[in-house]
């Protein structure tokens, strides 16, 4: 069944425009609690985390879920801006029935959008999302006063999370010695990540840490790397870790200033598992993932699969095979022995545990991996697109496909978070791939109108 509100990630928009409106975070507060109070069975009272990150729009919307919940006759916990990982976290320890995220992750400030948890943490199910988009279709009915929920706020969310940060990494490891200029964004992350580094002995520099409502993703985090990499050449940093604005992705940067996406973290992670017999058979990327990460797991005796794109459908897949690690290039990246979802900060702590047993050189940890040159081009559209409607881009990409004679890749995909189609082409020819994709990108435009 093809859902009508839910994408890949959540529910996601422009802030203002329908579904990310008031009236429709109303009912679907309203719409949600039903479903979770029925879980619940005769007699229970449903409880829900609500997070958000540091969106102005993030007040009104969390008002507007709120008052629906508590109409349904649900209580709710009210965590203020945090990262979306730890509300995954927070949900089970809380004996929630959900977690709900006010965020819209990489996106800029004008955009929002919902995610939503279950109670052990991960993120809901299909039949859940289609459960909830049955209700909404109903019409909203106030439960009696008697029933009404209740809204507590939980003041000390931040200085939990950092303290269970700080525990997935053995007692005596420490980051003395190590300096980090760490990029939060002005995101979820700015008040958790730099404390958590801080803590465990790093001298820490910090960038993206003055959230206005309005500068998230700005310039800074993960999805603008430039900024970070200049301040690391500049302060003589060891490393650099960009965050993006719901703190669910990481990326990184070397004593250079390079940067190390998703793929290479992931088998930097993997390497130091092995290493250390803590690791399972596999691993699981996505569609997006370098072909040279699968050609360096595989090279080490791991095998790897691929997932669609999204950190629910690399989640699956893990536990399909009954591995615990997962990723993608852009930084998702999910230690499901350590916690049930995707974690910017667990992530690159994992990483600085195999930089530390590195002698603190990234360049070291990347030796085993060659990544081939990929370029991704995003066309923008207008909705949501069917590709297969399309025979002529078919026809362009593997027009694409035949001209790089078996040694590359090409994928083209709609977004699930963007009004966007992905173009990306991988091949051994740095030059010939990026002329393809601007090729491929031109034509899929062109069809597109």
């Amino acid at each position: 069944m093809t859902k009508r509100y839910f994408g890949t990630d959540g529910i996601r928009g422009k802030v203002g425009e329908f579904p990310i409106t008031p009236e429709f975070m109303l009912k679907l507060g309203w719409a949600s609690g039903r479903v979770f109070s029925r879980s619940l069975g005769q007699g229970g009272r449903a409880l829900v985390m609500i997070g958000k990150d540091t969106r102005i729009s993030g007040y009104m919307l969390e008002s507007a879920l709120e008052a629906g919940l508590v109409s349904a006759g649900v209580d709710v916990k009210l965590m203020g801006p945090m990262p979306t990982p730890a509300i995954a976290h927070m949900t089970p320890k809380q004996n929630a029935e959900a977690g709900i995220v006010i965020s819209a992750s990489h996106n800029p400030f004008y955009d929002n959008g919902i995610k939503f948890f279950g109670p052990d943490g991960a993120k809901l199910s299909d039949e859940m999302e289609h459960a909830i988009e049955a209700e909404l279709e109903l019409e909203l009915s106030t439960v009696s006063s008697r029933e009404i929920g209740k809204v507590l706020r939980i003041d000390d969310a931040a200085g939990r999370y950092i303290e269970f940060c700080k525990s997935t990494v053995p007692e005596d490891f420490s980051l003395r010695g190590l300096k980090v200029v760490v990029d939060c964004a002005h995101g979820a992350t700015y008040h958790i990540a730099p404390a958590v580094l801080g803590e465990l002995g790093a001298d820490v520099i910090t960038m993206g840490v003055q959230p206005d409502g309005f500068n998230i993703n700005e310039g800074v985090g993960s999805t603008d790397m430039s900024a970070l990499s200049s301040m690391v050449k500049d302060s003589g940093a060891d490393i650099g870790i960009a965050y993006d604005g719901d703190g669910d992705r990481v990326l990184m940067t070397d004593r250079d200033g390079d940067i190390v996406d998703g793929d290479e973290l992931v088998y930097i992670i993997a390497m130091h598992q092995l290493s250390h017999g803590t690791s399972d058979a596999g691993i699981v990327g996505t569609q997006m993932s370098n072909l040279g990460l699968e050609l360096a797991l595989r090279d080490a005796g791991l095998d790897f699969v691929r997932a669609q794109v999204g950190d629910r459908y690399v989640k699956a897949l893990m536990e399909a095979n009954g591995w615990h690690l997962g990723g993608e290039s852009s930084g998702h990246i999910i230690c499901s022995n350590v916690t049930t979802t995707g974690d910017g900060i667990i992530a690159s702590l994992q990483v600085l545990m195999a930089l530390q047993a590195a002698g603190g050189d990234m360049a070291v940890l990347r030796t085993g991996i060659s990544m081939c040159p990929q370029t991704m081009i995003n066309v923008g559209v207008k909705g949501k697109v069917q590709l297969a409607d399309y025979p002529g881009i078919s026809e362009a990409a593997s027009s694409v496909e035949q001209r790089l004679k078996g040694e590359g890749r090409v994928l083209l995909r709609p977004s699930g978070t963007e009004p966007k189609v992905r173009v990306m082409v991988e091949g051994r020819d740095a030059g010939a791939v990026d002329e393809l994709c601007a090729e491929l990108a031109a034509e899929v435009e062109r069809i597109l109108g």
